[in-house]
């Protein structure tokens, strides 16, 4: 009896070897011997570089006309793979930990925190669809409901003109009265 193919290969031969998967496997060799023995610094920046281009895709989805993410590697005292203007990746004091904050008004908050790189892209996929949603949201404002005007009712000017104008008339005679009597 042989064994059931569950790879899509038959068993005497190699699984099928893609370039981009040995390319990351090498660069992140390449980042931890650079981060054990070399300058720490340097592996910071080489790690936010493969999850930089881990990003590719993902980024390669979010269409031309949406212009909230700013993507790309700073490499400042604690270099950082921004997302947008609020939102980056810094290394974690272990240099090999991604930390994902957002910079909110009440401070920095850790959206996500992980030695896995997919599970990074995982949670900036989430939070680029969260943009992205709350920009739609953004940019559709919904009419205002419009209460129906009810005109106040009309009430004549006449009456109240003609009660100011004889509660005058008897202040005026009240005065007069008062000042005849002073003056006797």
């Amino acid at each position: 009896m042989s064994e059931p193919e569950t790879s899509g290969t038959h068993p005497g031969q190699p699984r099928p070897v893609r370039l981009r998967d040995a390319l990351l496997r090498a660069r992140i060799e390449a980042a931890d011997r650079t981060g054990v023995v070399v300058d720490l610094r340097d592996a910071e920046v080489a790690r936010l570089e493969i999850l930089n281009d881990a990003l590719d895709p993902l980024f390669a989805q979010v269409p031309d006309q949406i212009d909230l993410f700013d993507r790309g590697v700073s490499q400042g005292d604690t270099p950082r793979l921004w997302i947008d203007v609020v939102a980056h990746i810094v290394m974690g004091r272990d240099k090999r930990m991604y930390r994902f904050v957002q910079d909110t008004r009440f401070g920095r908050i850790v959206l996500a925190e992980s030695h896995d790189t997919a599970a990074i892209v995982e949670a900036v996929t989430d939070y680029v669809a969260r943009r992205m949603v709350e920009r739609e949201r953004a940019m559709v404002v919904p009419p205002e409901p419009q209460a129906p005007v009810i005109a106040p009712p009309r009430r004549s000017r006449f009456w109240p003109f003609v009660f100011g104008f004889v509660l005058g008339a008897a202040a005026l005679f009240g005065v007069a009265v008062v000042a005849a009597l002073r003056s006797w």
